[in-house]
């Protein structure tokens, strides 16, 4: 399954991250469980985050990112792109 590269960007104050960052959190770990994020974090310093995202197309990512809490309350926006990792692939099957 391709592994996708999502990079969030936060486009509002902290203050609205932070209070939309409880839902944007759970809703990652339920596509944690599900075995659909291989890996995810904020950067440092925070003004935004990283996603592994294993989907089959990118219109599965896009599905996947229209119901993020931070994606719903506009806090954030992805860029999308699609992934194929030539050193390290079979750590990630």
């Amino acid at each position: 399954m391709p592994i996708y590269v999502i990079t969030i960007e936060y486009t509002k104050p902290m203050p609205e991250v932070e209070a939309a960052t409880p839902g944007h959190r759970a809703y990652l770990k339920q596509l944690f469980d599900e075995g659909r994020i291989v890996a995810s974090g904020p950067f440092v310093p925070r003004t935004g985050g990283m996603l592994l995202f294993r989907a089959a197309n990118a219109a599965e990512v896009a599905v996947v990112i229209e119901a993020d809490p931070f994606q719903r309350l506009g806090v954030a926006r992805y860029d999308v792109r699609e992934w194929s990792p030539t050193f390290g692939a079979e750590r990630l099957a």
